[in-house]
């Protein structure tokens, strides 16, 4: 599977931030780009810069080599992005979403939940009873809730992320 921008910059988004999108634009197909010039090519100040690097460096999308400026005796970064860590966490992304869905659907099979019209609340059983079925914004009435549609969208989004999930290699 060809990493297409689409899929990095979902993966950014959700790992890093968006605000890392135009830091990742920079560093992409290039190797060794000192922190100065990636500044000056994103148009940031050099703190934030750095903070959005250390954020892609904590999720192992950036590795670094730094040299000593032997005028001033600082230590210069200088930026890789890893692209081949990209696959890795989309997989990962992809995998933590599974989990998380399938816990819902779990919730949604196993309780049964109570709401009003307005739809302002949607309470399990033991909560609607606690309220005596009012709900506790509007205090209109509430009534069981068909959930079937619900457990069949979770279901539905679950077999198609698996999918997804067969088809990164």
């Amino acid at each position: 599977m060809k990493i297409s921008q689409k899929v990095i910059d979902t993966v950014i988004k959700e790992t890093v931030g968006e605000d890392a999108l135009p830091l990742v634009q920079a560093l992409k197909n290039r190797k060794n780009v000192s922190e100065f010039k990636l500044t000056e090519n994103i148009n940031r100040q050099i703190n934030e810069t750095r903070n959005m690097l250390y954020r892609l460096y904590h999720q192992n999308l950036v590795s670094f080599t730094r040299k000593k400026d032997k005028k001033k005796g600082w230590y210069i970064y200088y930026w890789t992005f890893n692209a081949k860590r990209i696959k890795f966490l989309l997989k990962s992304l992809k995998t933590t979403r599974i989990e998380h869905l399938q816990e819902r659907l779990g919730r949604e099979k196993g309780h049964d939940f109570y709401t009003c019209n307005s739809s302002c609340m949607r309470l399990e059983f033991d909560q609607a009873i606690n309220f005596n079925y009012k709900c506790p914004e509007c205090g209109e009435l509430m009534d069981l809730q068909n959930n079937h549609k619900m457990i069949q969208r979770i279901s539905s989004e679950i077999t198609s992320l698996k999918k997804e999930l067969k088809n990164i290699k």
